[in-house]
């Protein structure tokens, strides 16, 4: 029996679903969403907070101030609820409809930021904001999950051992770069303690983070569009993109299987199968994270008129494994 008083308490991290069936080779798929803010962020949300706490930079009656596309806010709303402090996501319209009316029932207020900094787009006037709210009130605390050691650190405390333990064998990680707190805490970990492992970055055709140019983003969670402040690529060997159209397709996909997972998760999903149907060799031993579940997507990956606004018809090549034509890979 396993009893909690407070909701960061609990979160599994030890689950995994054989892709095989799925992919055609072997691939592991760590799922990070099986807590009460339902994604991976509630390690670098629990780890930011604890350490803000100890120093002394977070006190009652402090109100947190983040940017998060959505998962981060969601786990920060959660803790602040659990532990008394305000909150107030800043978040943009990219973020899904669900996540943002989760962030307010658990008592956060919602700022959506809809015109972009001409340079810098939705994210550069998402900190703008966060820095004019920093100003107006000295209550306000930024954890700043774009700079704060302690997202990688949580990572390479946890995720990091965690594969390894389970897998003493892996060959290839797959893991998605967004803010690349996982990234960076697990990829530093094997850097340190199983050097051998390759590394593969995931992101999305779009984000700049890897200085390709920047286009149309629309599905939150991985990709950016400022270069990560905590990117450091000599812990990484290469570098995958993903176009989104084949990130839906492969979440609906996987929903076919009977796993509903979010758009992080088949982006990830998306490069491990076409890297994997490249370079795999017999006994190859892969393993992808997996930052989220689906539900918070019905509005959007899952919402057939979403899809066809945005992508056109995907309906009649959904079934196609082999469209990767839209990948790129380069050597980090």
């Amino acid at each position: 029996m396993t009893i909690i008083t407070s909701p960061q308490d609990f979160n599994t991290d030890d689950l995994y679903v054989d892709l095989e069936p799925v992919v055609g080779n072997t691939l592991f798929l760590k799922v990070e969403g099986l807590n009460f803010a339902g994604s991976v962020k509630l390690k670098a949300a629990s780890a930011m907070v604890e350490a803000a706490e100890a120093d002394g930079t977070l006190r009652p009656g402090a109100i947190l101030v983040e940017s998060s596309s959505g998962n981060l806010g969601v786990a920060l709303s959660m803790i602040a609820a659990a532990k008394g402090y305000g909150f107030v996501c800043v978040t943009d319209s990219r973020c899904n409809l669900a996540t943002r009316r989760l962030m307010e029932s658990l008592g956060a207020e919602v700022h959506v930021i809809t015109k972009p900094d001409p340079e810098h787009g939705l994210l550069g006037a998402r900190l703008d904001h966060v820095r004019d709210l920093l100003a107006s009130d000295d209550r306000h605390v930024w954890l700043n999950q774009y700079t704060n050691p302690n997202s990688w650190k949580a990572h390479y405390d946890t995720t990091g051992p965690q594969i390894a333990a389970q897998f003493p064998d892996v060959d290839v990680i797959f893991i998605g770069a967004g803010t690349t707190g996982t990234l960076m805490g697990t990829a530093r970990y094997f850097a340190d303690h199983h050097p051998h492992v390759r590394i593969v970055a995931v992101d999305s055709v779009g984000s700049v983070s890897f200085g390709t140019p920047a286009a149309r983003r629309m599905i939150p969670g991985l990709g950016s569009g400022l270069v990560p402040p905590m990117l450091d690529r000599a812990v990484i060997d290469e570098v995958v993109h993903v176009e989104e159209a084949d990130t839906i397709r492969t979440c609906h996909r996987l929903a076919r299987t009977g796993f509903l997972f979010g758009g992080s998760t088949g982006t990830v999903v998306t490069a491990a199968e076409a890297w994997l149907a490249e370079h795999a060799t017999p006994g190859t031993t892969a393993v992808a994270i997996a930052p989220d579940l689906g539900e918070r997507y019905m509005d959007t990956i899952y919402q057939s008129h979403w899809v066809e606004d945005l992508y056109g018809d995907l309906t009649d090549d959904t079934d196609d494994t082999d469209d990767t034509d839209a990948l790129t890979a380069v050597a980090a």
